[in-house]
């Protein structure tokens, strides 16, 4: 029982503590547009700096890709990525190490096939900087 209202109370206090800073999320949302950048640009070499080596990467129709995956994916001609967008709503939470970045985003394939999606990413800061560690969209339907 003691144990248990020690977790408890710890957890209440965690939560409590601040989200983290304004610079750490300017630092999160650099990484967010490093990470557009070189998807559109198909920069294999950005893109193994901005994802762990661990990644858990989740397409909105449910398909999962390693960091091999994602790298091969966008470098090879088979994907076309025309432009990202993250739209207004997007969230930026920091938990120590953690950042957790939630909003919806359109990926655009071309100007006729635009995919609308809400997606979560997780980034860990680590020495080399922030790195996607996860993602998760989900699509809309209009």
């Amino acid at each position: 029982m003691k144990n248990l209202i020690l977790i408890l109370l710890s957890a209440a206090v965690l939560s409590a503590a601040p989200a983290g800073s304004g610079n750490g999320k300017q630092e999160v949302l650099a990484a967010m547009d490093a990470f557009k950048n070189a998807m559109v640009q198909k920069d294999g070499a950005a893109l193994n700096k901005l994802l762990a080596d661990d990644l858990t990467y989740v397409h909105s129709t449910g398909s999962f890709e390693t960091k091999a995956d994602v790298i091969k994916s966008i470098t090879t001609v088979k994907t076309v990525v025309e432009k990202i967008e993250f739209l207004p709503d997007t969230t930026v939470r920091i938990h120590g190490n953690t950042a957790y970045v939630n909003g919806k985003v359109d990926l655009w394939h071309s100007s006729t096939n635009i995919v609308h999606m809400h997606v979560l990413h997780v980034w860990e800061k680590t020495p080399q900087g922030w790195q996607m560690v996860a993602r998760q969209a989900t699509k809309l339907t209009k």
